[in-house]
């Protein structure tokens, strides 16, 4: 069964009546809420059907939300290089049997056997070609077509990064790791307690990290992920549940 998002809405008001909508500032840049940018709407509506697989579909929109912030502290980097690949980088695990890819993931297993490269290059490979096709029926220039597949073709399996737009999609592509959602995901793909899956999240993403803003987003976001197991936390929950 697929996980649901947060809930939308309350379920009480504590203060008794409602909020002057006016007072709710829009979504938008000037409070952290940028948003899709709309021609990413358009590689993200071709490149959903190939994304509703292994949960790539909601690792992708959180990936992508980082991937904004990251260029936003570096706008030096080319984000219609970025932000389009990001968006791609999955789309070849769409090709390869769930059995497999499970296989690959293995903690312990990932990129130290033989098979599991194999199967990572697959996915690659397949996201390379998929890219392309988005890309240039979206009529991109062929130039950073070339770009964002380079960098599609090798985002697991390369271990250094070609460039700085290279560097930024890897980066937002393993801190999705450590948020709260990627936490509920990986206890159900390996049967794992919460605390187990944010420590084996944690070490996927500390020491793999190219540039110092993700660092300090990876940091801050195992934070978060640490205070929803610890001791203190679950005591309160206890309390409050009158246990």
């Amino acid at each position: 069964m697929r996980q649901e998002l947060p809930r939308p809405a309350a379920t009480r008001n504590d203060l008794g009546r409602p909020l002057d909508p006016a007072v709710v500032p829009a979504v938008g840049p000037e409070v952290g809420l940028p948003g899709m940018r709309p021609e990413d709407r358009a590689v993200w509506d071709l490149a959903l059907p190939h994304l509703r697989h292994r949960d790539n579909d909601v690792h992708t929109l959180y990936s992508y939300a980082i991937a904004r912030e990251l260029c936003a502290l570096h706008p030096e980097a080319d984000a219609d290089v970025v932000l389009p690949g990001i968006i791609l980088h999955d789309s070849g695990w769409s090709e390869v049997p769930i059995d497999r890819v499970m296989a690959a993931l293995e903690p312990g297993v990932w990129s130290a056997s033989q098979e599991s490269f194999e199967t990572v290059r697959l996915h690659e490979i397949a996201g390379e070609r998929i890219a392309r096709e988005v890309l240039t029926g979206l009529h991109v220039p062929e130039d950073r077509v070339e770009t964002i597949c380079t960098i599609i073709e090798g985002h697991d399996t390369r271990r250094e990064a070609l460039s700085l737009e290279d560097a930024l999609l890897k980066d937002a592509d393993r801190l999705w790791r450590v948020t709260p959602r990627a936490t509920d995901v990986v206890m159900d793909w390996f049967g794992l307690t919460r605390e187990q899956s944010v420590a084996l999240n944690a070490g996927r993403v500390h020491g793999h990290l190219f540039t110092d803003a993700a660092k300090v987003m990876a940091r801050t976001l195992t934070a978060v992920g640490w205070v929803d197991v610890s001791e203190q936390r679950l005591a309160l929950d206890r309390e409050r549940d009158g246990d």
